[in-house]
């Protein structure tokens, strides 16, 4: 089992850029793919990245498709999401979530964390 807590969410203006951490707990870490998803209230929870287990490959939603980046390090525990261009429809509450052995594409975490808040201003 692997608990998952994000941080690095807050305030920005439109054109700006955050960075999401979300750190793992346990020691199997590098045998996850790990993904981002997002939700805005009284909408589904939205795939937005991920990041395979043992190849690194990324995915990306198109709606992110050249503003952000997954990335992550396996000696911290640790999956990040590189955020730029930021525009008011990235406004949401951005979830981390981690996948054993899955693949990237599969879009089927069993494990979540409780969240961060993002919301760009105009």
């Amino acid at each position: 089992q692997v608990q998952l807590v994000e941080s690095g969410g807050g305030l920005v203006q439109a054109g700006g850029s955050l960075r999401l951490s979300c750190a793992a707990s346990g020691r199997t870490f590098s045998s996850y793919t790990m993904g981002w998803f997002r939700q805005v209230p009284g909408k589904e929870r939205v795939f937005v990245a991920g990041i395979s287990w043992n190849t690194g490959r990324t995915y990306y939603a198109d709606s992110v498709k050249g503003r952000f980046t997954i990335s992550r390090d396996n000696a911290k525990n640790t999956v990040y999401l590189e955020m730029n261009s930021l525009n008011t429809e990235d406004t949401a509450v951005y979830y981390c979530a981690a996948d054993r052995f899955g693949a990237v594409t599969d879009f089927e975490y069993d494990y979540w964390g409780q969240g961060t808040q993002v919301t760009v201003s105009s």
